[in-house]
């Protein structure tokens, strides 16, 4: 399975800085890869009820790679460590926060408000899988009988 951001993407998408991510792919390789694929199952697995996941790698949904990104910065800000006193790294947390809270909303079928596109070129193509009743009910207690019969 593709990953649905790349570390390239990652690196423009991201508010990191590309120094900090390329400092710490160095240090630790593979490991924004590894993050991003990381993330992304956490993010399909949330939603497999409801979505048909993984999304399509060719044209996600662009708020999934928001979260993505988002849930990623903040795993790599806490691997390099946060600046002293910088307002910004309050920001990075509550975007983090508010990935996951956004994800867990879009998971919810009955009071979520987000709609997600099976692919980001075609919105108008829902990705909620629609669930059908896997049974169905006759006049009469009765009437299962004649139509296992063949009787109508």
């Amino acid at each position: 399975m593709a990953a649905l951001l790349s570390p390239a993407d990652f690196r423009t998408r991201s508010v990191m800085p590309t120094e900090d991510v390329d400092a710490l792919e160095a240090q630790y390789p593979g490991l924004v890869a590894k993050l991003i694929g990381g993330r992304e199952a956490w993010m399909h697995a949330r939603l497999a009820k409801r979505y048909a996941v993984p999304f399509d790698a060719a044209s996600p949904p662009e708020v999934a790679l928001e979260w993505v990104t988002a849930l990623v910065t903040i795993a790599l800000y806490m691997r390099r460590g946060f600046n002293p006193s910088s307002e910004q790294d309050n920001l990075i947390v509550s975007e983090a926060n508010r990935a996951q809270t956004e994800i867990l909303e879009a998971a919810n079928s009955e009071t979520g408000l987000f709609e997600l596109p099976l692919r980001q070129d075609a919105p108008s193509v829902g990705g909620a899988i629609g669930a059908e009743p896997f049974g169905y009910s006759e006049a009469t207690p009765y009437d299962w009988l004649d139509v296992q019969r063949g009787c109508s």
